[in-house]
C-alpha cells in the first residue's frame, strides 16, 4: 500500500518553520504498513494543492492524506482544492475525526476537511496541528483497511 502526504502551509513551504505534522503522518502511516511514496509541502493555494493531489493520483497511490488548510481563515483552501478530485464522498471520516477530537479541542468542529475516493485511491483532509494529525491516524487505522478492501472489490459478505 502506497501513501502520499501533502502539507498545505505557506509558512512551511517557505521554510519559516518545520513541517512537523507531515513528519508525524509519515511515521504514523509507515507504522500502519504504508509505503510513503511522497511527502510534499505546498503553499495554501488551490491550484498548487490540486496539482499535488493530481500528481499523487497519477502515481496510483492507495491513500492521499493532506494536512493543513481545513479551517475557516481566508487562506484555508484545502477542501476547495480537494473537492474536484473526489468521485465518492465519505462524510463519515471527517465526522469521526471531529467526534474523536472535540473533547480535547472544541474547535475541532470547525474543520471543513473532506474525505472520499477517486477510483481506487482514498483521499483524506486533516487539519494542520500535530494533535489533529495524531487523531486522524487513529481514524485512518480504524477505517482505511476496510475502505481499501472495498475499493479492491472485496465482497461485503
Amino acid at each position: 500500500m502506497k501513501a502520499a502526504i501533502i502539507t498545505a502551509s505557506a509558512r512551511a513551504s517557505a521554510g519559516i518553520y518545520e513541517d512537523t505534522s507531515g513528519e508525524i503522518l509519515k511515521t504514523g502511516l509507515q507504522k500502519l504498513g504504508y509505503e510513503v511514496f511522497d511527502v510534499v509541502i505546498v503553499p495554501d493555494d488551490v491550484k498548487q494543492i490540486s496539482d499535488a493531489i493530481s500528481s499523487a493520483l497519477s502515481a496510483h497511490v492507495d491513500l492521499i492524506v493532506t494536512t493543513g488548510g481545513t479551517g475557516i481563515s481566508p487562506t484555508d483552501v484545502t477542501p476547495e482544492a480537494t473537492a474536484p478530485h473526489i468521485q465518492k464522498l465519505l462524510p463519515g471520516i471527517p465526522e469521526a475525526l471531529r467526534a474523536f477530537s472535540r473533547e480535547k479541542v472544541p474547535t475541532a468542529d470547525l474543520s471543513r476537511g473532506l474525505a472520499g475516493t477517486n477510483s481506487s485511491t482514498l483521499i483524506i483532509n486533516l487539519p494542520g496541528s500535530p494533535g489533529a494529525v495524531k487523531d486522524g491516524l487513529v481514524i485512518i487505522e480504524r477505517l482505511a483497511g476496510h475502505i481499501h478492501e472495498q475499493l479492491r472489490g472485496k465482497d461485503h459478505g
